[in-house]
Protein backbone atom coordinates (compact mmCIF):
# COMPACT_ATOMS: atom_id res chain seq x y z
CA UNK A 1 0.00 0.00 0.00
CA UNK A 2 3.11 2.34 0.59
CA UNK A 3 4.96 2.12 -2.43
CA UNK A 4 1.34 2.05 -4.68
CA UNK A 5 0.21 5.34 -2.56
CA UNK A 6 4.17 6.67 -3.87
CA UNK A 7 3.38 5.17 -7.07
CA UNK A 8 0.02 7.37 -7.58
CA UNK A 9 1.70 10.36 -6.50
CA UNK A 10 4.51 10.31 -8.49
CA UNK A 11 2.26 10.69 -12.03
CA UNK A 12 1.51 13.85 -10.40
CA UNK A 13 4.52 16.33 -11.38
CA UNK A 14 5.35 14.92 -15.50
CA UNK A 15 1.70 14.58 -16.23
CA UNK A 16 -0.20 18.00 -14.57
CA UNK A 17 3.12 19.74 -16.71
CA UNK A 18 1.67 18.45 -19.88
CA UNK A 19 -1.93 19.23 -19.37
CA UNK A 20 -1.39 22.88 -18.15
CA UNK A 21 -1.16 23.64 -21.61
CA UNK A 22 -4.81 23.01 -22.14
CA UNK A 23 -6.08 24.10 -19.13
CA UNK A 24 -5.96 27.07 -16.25
CA UNK A 25 -3.51 26.85 -13.64
CA UNK A 26 -6.06 27.56 -10.93
CA UNK A 27 -9.07 25.44 -12.41
CA UNK A 28 -6.67 22.52 -12.29
CA UNK A 29 -5.92 22.31 -9.29
CA UNK A 30 -9.77 22.39 -8.38
CA UNK A 31 -10.32 19.39 -10.89
CA UNK A 32 -7.63 17.60 -9.17
CA UNK A 33 -9.04 17.48 -5.98
CA UNK A 34 -12.64 16.98 -6.88
CA UNK A 35 -10.95 13.86 -9.21
CA UNK A 36 -9.93 12.70 -5.54
CA UNK A 37 -13.34 13.30 -4.03
CA UNK A 38 -14.71 10.99 -6.86
CA UNK A 39 -12.19 8.25 -6.31
CA UNK A 40 -13.73 8.19 -2.80
CA UNK A 41 -16.87 8.01 -3.69
CA UNK A 42 -16.01 4.83 -5.63
CA UNK A 43 -14.31 3.43 -2.82
CA UNK A 44 -17.11 3.74 -0.37
CA UNK A 45 -19.71 2.24 -2.43
CA UNK A 46 -17.00 -0.72 -2.57
CA UNK A 47 -16.77 -0.54 1.65
CA UNK A 48 -20.29 -0.43 2.00
CA UNK A 49 -20.98 -3.42 -0.63
CA UNK A 50 -18.09 -5.50 0.13
CA UNK A 51 -18.01 -4.64 4.82
CA UNK A 52 -21.31 -5.72 6.48
CA UNK A 53 -20.31 -2.89 9.31
CA UNK A 54 -18.46 0.00 9.28
CA UNK A 55 -16.09 0.00 11.91
CA UNK A 56 -14.27 3.84 10.85
CA UNK A 57 -14.86 6.66 13.69
CA UNK A 58 -16.58 9.19 11.46
CA UNK A 59 -15.63 13.31 12.37
CA UNK A 60 -17.15 15.20 15.00
CA UNK A 61 -17.88 18.74 15.78
CA UNK A 62 -14.08 18.69 17.80
CA UNK A 63 -12.14 18.35 14.67
CA UNK A 64 -14.20 21.58 12.75
CA UNK A 65 -11.17 23.41 13.11
CA UNK A 66 -8.64 21.07 11.73
CA UNK A 67 -11.10 20.30 9.00
CA UNK A 68 -11.46 23.59 7.98
CA UNK A 69 -7.29 24.25 8.14
CA UNK A 70 -6.93 21.08 6.00
CA UNK A 71 -9.51 22.46 3.44
CA UNK A 72 -8.26 25.98 3.33
CA UNK A 73 -4.57 24.59 2.53
CA UNK A 74 -5.32 22.24 0.17
CA UNK A 75 -7.04 25.01 -2.06
CA UNK A 76 -3.88 27.00 -1.84
CA UNK A 77 -0.80 24.69 -1.86
CA UNK A 78 -2.31 23.16 -5.23
CA UNK A 79 -2.55 26.43 -6.79
CA UNK A 80 0.98 27.40 -5.90
CA UNK A 81 2.02 23.64 -7.23
CA UNK A 82 0.48 24.35 -10.62
CA UNK A 83 2.05 28.22 -11.08
CA UNK A 84 5.38 26.69 -10.26
CA UNK A 85 5.41 23.82 -12.48
CA UNK A 86 4.18 26.22 -15.61
CA UNK A 87 7.88 27.70 -15.40
CA UNK A 88 9.85 24.74 -14.20
CA UNK A 89 10.78 21.30 -15.37
CA UNK A 90 8.80 18.14 -14.14
CA UNK A 91 11.82 16.67 -12.48
CA UNK A 92 12.83 19.54 -10.57
CA UNK A 93 9.19 19.91 -9.25
CA UNK A 94 9.06 15.97 -8.29
CA UNK A 95 12.19 15.93 -6.31
CA UNK A 96 11.40 19.57 -4.03
CA UNK A 97 8.18 17.06 -2.88
CA UNK A 98 10.45 16.23 -0.32
CA UNK A 99 10.43 20.26 1.27
CA UNK A 100 7.39 18.63 2.57
CA UNK A 101 9.46 16.92 5.30
CA UNK A 102 11.09 19.79 6.17
CA UNK A 103 8.03 21.80 6.62
CA UNK A 104 6.25 19.15 8.20
CA UNK A 105 8.85 18.66 10.92
CA UNK A 106 9.42 22.60 11.47
CA UNK A 107 5.85 22.60 12.07
CA UNK A 108 5.28 19.77 13.84
CA UNK A 109 8.28 21.33 15.70
CA UNK A 110 7.48 24.75 16.90
CA UNK A 111 3.75 24.58 17.24
CA UNK A 112 3.38 20.60 18.61
CA UNK A 113 6.56 20.76 20.84
CA UNK A 114 7.48 17.66 19.00
CA UNK A 115 10.89 16.26 19.20
CA UNK A 116 13.45 16.21 16.65
CA UNK A 117 16.21 13.03 16.91
CA UNK A 118 19.98 14.04 15.38
CA UNK A 119 18.91 11.98 12.58
CA UNK A 120 16.22 13.77 11.38
CA UNK A 121 18.33 17.30 11.63
CA UNK A 122 20.33 15.90 9.19
CA UNK A 123 18.37 14.71 6.62
CA UNK A 124 16.38 17.92 6.98
CA UNK A 125 19.35 19.73 6.09
CA UNK A 126 20.00 17.92 3.11
CA UNK A 127 16.91 18.49 2.30
CA UNK A 128 17.07 22.33 2.58
CA UNK A 129 20.21 22.44 0.17
CA UNK A 130 19.11 20.29 -2.27
CA UNK A 131 15.80 22.48 -2.31
CA UNK A 132 18.37 25.78 -2.56
CA UNK A 133 20.30 24.06 -5.37
CA UNK A 134 17.12 22.94 -6.98
CA UNK A 135 15.68 26.56 -6.90
CA UNK A 136 18.55 28.59 -8.72
CA UNK A 137 18.64 28.91 -12.06
CA UNK A 138 22.14 30.18 -12.31
CA UNK A 139 24.61 29.54 -9.66
CA UNK A 140 27.45 32.27 -11.28
CA UNK A 141 24.54 35.54 -11.29
CA UNK A 142 22.94 33.78 -8.17
CA UNK A 143 19.31 34.06 -9.92
CA UNK A 144 16.30 31.95 -8.17
CA UNK A 145 13.61 30.36 -9.90
CA UNK A 146 10.06 31.39 -9.23
CA UNK A 147 8.99 28.12 -10.46
CA UNK A 148 10.77 26.35 -7.89
CA UNK A 149 9.98 29.03 -5.40
CA UNK A 150 6.22 28.68 -5.97
CA UNK A 151 6.70 24.83 -5.16
CA UNK A 152 8.64 25.44 -2.47
CA UNK A 153 5.35 27.35 -0.80
CA UNK A 154 3.14 24.49 -1.90
CA UNK A 155 5.33 21.96 0.13
CA UNK A 156 5.44 24.01 3.09
CA UNK A 157 1.38 24.48 2.87
CA UNK A 158 0.81 21.14 3.02
CA UNK A 159 3.44 20.77 5.20
CA UNK A 160 1.54 22.52 7.77
CA UNK A 161 -1.86 20.50 6.32
CA UNK A 162 0.15 17.27 7.05
CA UNK A 163 0.00 18.33 10.95
CA UNK A 164 -3.37 19.20 10.89
CA UNK A 165 -4.45 15.88 9.11
CA UNK A 166 -2.63 14.28 11.85
CA UNK A 167 -5.29 15.32 14.45
CA UNK A 168 -7.72 13.32 12.65
CA UNK A 169 -5.95 10.17 11.73
CA UNK A 170 -7.48 8.03 13.79
CA UNK A 171 -10.44 8.84 11.78
CA UNK A 172 -12.59 7.28 8.81
CA UNK A 173 -9.62 7.89 5.74
CA UNK A 174 -11.96 7.77 2.90
CA UNK A 175 -14.21 10.50 4.98
CA UNK A 176 -11.48 12.41 5.33
CA UNK A 177 -10.30 12.60 1.87
CA UNK A 178 -13.89 13.20 0.34
CA UNK A 179 -13.76 16.33 2.50
CA UNK A 180 -10.45 17.72 1.26
CA UNK A 181 -11.73 16.25 -2.63
CA UNK A 182 -14.56 18.07 -2.85
CA UNK A 183 -14.58 21.24 -0.53
CA UNK A 184 -11.34 22.05 -1.62
CA UNK A 185 -12.05 21.06 -5.19
CA UNK A 186 -14.96 23.35 -5.16
CA UNK A 187 -13.24 26.16 -3.64
CA UNK A 188 -10.44 26.46 -5.92
CA UNK A 189 -13.29 26.15 -8.69
CA UNK A 190 -14.67 29.39 -7.77
CA UNK A 191 -11.22 31.27 -7.03
CA UNK A 192 -10.96 30.16 -10.79
CA UNK A 193 -13.50 31.62 -12.14
CA UNK A 194 -13.88 34.61 -10.54
CA UNK A 195 -9.98 35.11 -12.10
CA UNK A 196 -11.50 34.85 -15.14
CA UNK A 197 -9.66 31.16 -15.88
CA UNK A 198 -12.06 29.48 -18.53
CA UNK A 199 -12.15 26.49 -20.53
CA UNK A 200 -11.98 25.63 -24.64
CA UNK A 201 -12.24 21.55 -24.54
CA UNK A 202 -13.56 18.94 -21.99
CA UNK A 203 -11.41 16.48 -22.54
CA UNK A 204 -8.52 18.52 -20.18
CA UNK A 205 -11.39 18.32 -17.39
CA UNK A 206 -11.29 14.39 -17.93
CA UNK A 207 -7.99 13.75 -18.00
CA UNK A 208 -7.44 16.18 -15.18
CA UNK A 209 -10.39 14.03 -12.98
CA UNK A 210 -8.74 10.96 -13.67
CA UNK A 211 -5.25 12.02 -12.76
CA UNK A 212 -6.50 13.46 -9.39
CA UNK A 213 -8.21 10.52 -8.47
CA UNK A 214 -4.88 8.16 -8.76
CA UNK A 215 -2.27 11.09 -7.36
CA UNK A 216 -4.39 13.16 -4.74
CA UNK A 217 -7.15 10.65 -3.78
CA UNK A 218 -5.56 6.51 -4.45
CA UNK A 219 -2.57 7.93 -2.82
CA UNK A 220 -3.46 9.77 0.43
CA UNK A 221 -6.20 6.76 0.85
CA UNK A 222 -3.30 4.07 0.62
CA UNK A 223 -1.04 6.14 2.53
CA UNK A 224 -3.59 6.29 5.76
CA UNK A 225 -4.48 2.66 5.46
CA UNK A 226 -0.29 1.79 5.06
CA UNK A 227 0.01 3.78 8.57
CA UNK A 228 -2.07 1.59 10.60
CA UNK A 229 -0.19 -2.00 9.01
CA UNK A 230 3.34 -0.50 9.09
CA UNK A 231 3.57 2.67 11.48
CA UNK A 232 4.36 5.83 10.18
CA UNK A 233 7.85 5.83 9.96
CA UNK A 234 7.80 2.69 8.11
CA UNK A 235 5.41 4.08 5.46
CA UNK A 236 7.51 7.38 5.08
CA UNK A 237 10.44 5.16 4.28
CA UNK A 238 8.52 3.84 1.51
CA UNK A 239 6.52 6.51 0.61
CA UNK A 240 10.06 8.70 -0.02
CA UNK A 241 10.27 6.61 -3.48
CA UNK A 242 7.83 8.95 -4.69
CA UNK A 243 9.71 12.23 -6.01
CA UNK A 244 12.82 9.72 -7.38
CA UNK A 245 9.84 7.80 -9.15
CA UNK A 246 8.72 10.73 -10.28
CA UNK A 247 12.01 12.48 -11.27
CA UNK A 248 12.91 9.50 -13.46
CA UNK A 249 9.26 9.16 -14.90
CA UNK A 250 9.90 13.29 -16.17
CA UNK A 251 13.06 12.38 -17.95
CA UNK A 252 11.12 9.30 -19.75
CA UNK A 253 8.19 11.42 -20.73
CA UNK A 254 9.94 15.13 -21.78
CA UNK A 255 13.54 13.62 -22.47
CA UNK A 256 15.49 16.05 -20.97
CA UNK A 257 19.10 14.63 -19.66
CA UNK A 258 19.61 15.85 -15.87
CA UNK A 259 22.42 18.75 -15.42
CA UNK A 260 25.21 18.44 -12.89
CA UNK A 261 23.28 20.90 -10.80
CA UNK A 262 20.45 17.97 -10.79
CA UNK A 263 22.22 15.34 -9.90
CA UNK A 264 24.39 16.64 -6.86
CA UNK A 265 20.58 17.46 -5.59
CA UNK A 266 19.58 13.98 -6.57
CA UNK A 267 22.26 12.82 -4.18
CA UNK A 268 21.67 14.81 -1.54
CA UNK A 269 18.20 14.09 -1.28
CA UNK A 270 18.41 10.10 -1.55
CA UNK A 271 21.15 10.59 1.45
CA UNK A 272 17.76 13.36 3.23
CA UNK A 273 15.39 10.89 2.69
CA UNK A 274 17.11 7.69 4.09
CA UNK A 275 18.15 9.48 7.26
CA UNK A 276 14.51 10.97 7.52
CA UNK A 277 12.32 7.71 6.58
CA UNK A 278 15.37 6.09 9.23
CA UNK A 279 14.28 7.95 12.13
CA UNK A 280 11.43 6.11 14.54
CA UNK A 281 10.11 9.26 16.23
CA UNK A 282 9.43 10.88 12.38
CA UNK A 283 5.10 11.30 12.17
CA UNK A 284 4.86 9.66 15.34
CA UNK A 285 2.22 10.50 17.51
CA UNK A 286 1.45 8.99 21.53
CA UNK A 287 -2.22 8.06 20.04
CA UNK A 288 -1.50 6.72 16.90
CA UNK A 289 -0.72 2.46 16.64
Amino acid sequence: MALLSAVCYAVNAPFSKILLAYIPSTLMAGFLYIGAGMAMVGVKVFQDKALKRNTEKRLSKAELPYVIAMVALDIAAPIFLMFGLRTTNAANASLLTNFETVATAMIALFFFRETISTRLWTGITFFTFSSILLSVEDLSALRFSIGSLFIILAYSLWGIENNCTRKLSSKNPCQIVLIKGFCSGVGSLAIGLALGERLSAVWPIVATLLLGSVAFGMSSYLYVYAQRFLGASRTSAYYSAAPFIGSVLSFVVFREMPGLQYLIAFAMMIFGAILSSSDRNFFMSKKRT
